[in-house]
């Protein structure tokens, strides 16, 4: 269909990885274009087979595609998705059901969901529904899940440029999923850094997404292994694949908000092998 953009990104080891330059790094790992009116964009990545996309409804609802690549009756027959609203106000039909979904808040919708439709409340002011997809085994119930509802931790501080509030949205503790994570991170005012001390987690995979970037500003990826890093220089509302060996951390030029989603091993949000800061190279 016309309105909806599909990407394939192969999985690359840590060798592989290392002799690439920056065409090559921004073309495997980088996601540019997120949202665009009227559309869906979608991108594979052989990381555990993790899908991360955005609808953007503006004229009209927007259906998820069901795309040829899955080999599926419907999106969601062998898959788990979760969806944070980046946002104005706007709706999501899921088999009939209706959920409204206001800025920051999140949608879980459950394996063998099969009609899923994408609206927005105002044309002027049009919803961006991110989300990522993972497969899954089990069916567990649509919920969605408020600001209000997240488990929210405030840790860093601003000597370290580092102070910001990590919202777990879509995790264990506050919904059943079979392995999708899905939490937004917020910094305050003068911090820059996220995720520092970095780590690696060989158990699972992970995206972040990066939005209120203002305008003129820019985030600084960083990615590879710890002794082996490289960085991806990003801009407002566009994401990043991250793979299971390497770490994943960014630094940006104003304090932003980034979404991180995982999927993998386990649902254990604190298994992370952490990096010493001054052994990073």
């Amino acid at each position: 269909m016309m309105n909806n953009q599909w990407e394939n990104r192969y999985a690359s080891g840590p060798q592989e990885v290392k002799q690439m330059d920056t065409e090559q790094l921004r073309k495997h790992f980088l996601i540019e274009k997120i949202f665009e009116a009227d559309q869906i964009h979608l991108t594979l990545s052989h990381y555990d087979r993790f899908i991360t996309g955005g609808a953007m409804p503006v004229s009209s609802a927007l259906a998820l595609p069901n795309p040829d690549n899955l080999k599926a009756n419907y999106f969601l027959e062998r898959r788990e998705l979760g969806i944070i609203n980046v946002g104005g106000k706007g709706k999501i039909q899921a088999d009939g059901d209706t959920y409204d979904l206001d800025f920051k808040e999140a949608l879980y919708i459950g394996k063998g969901t099969e009609k899923i439709n994408f609206s927005s409340a105002d044309p002027s002011d049009p919803a961006k529904f991110y989300f990522n997809s993972a497969p899954a085994h089990h069916r567990y119930p649509t919920k969605k899940v408020t600001r209000a509802e997240a488990e929210i931790v405030t840790t860093g501080s601003l000597e370290n440029s580092n102070h910001r509030t990590i919202n777990k949205l879509l995790v264990a503790s506050v919904v059943e999923t079979c392995q999708l994570q899905m939490g937004m991170t917020e910094l305050k005012p003068g911090s820059v850094w996220n995720t520092m001390p970095a780590h690696t987690h060989d158990r699972r995979m992970e995206v972040y997404f990066y939005f209120e970037v203002p305008e003129g500003q820019s985030v600084c990826h960083f990615m590879g292994q710890p002794t082996e890093s490289r960085h991806i220089w990003m801009q407002n509302e566009q994401a990043v694949i991250s793979p299971p060996w390497s770490v994943h951390a960014g630094a940006g030029t104003s304090n932003y908000t980034f979404i991180w989603g995982m999927a993998g091993e386990n649902l254990d949000y604190g298994d992370m092998d952490v990096c010493a800061i001054n052994e990073l190279k």
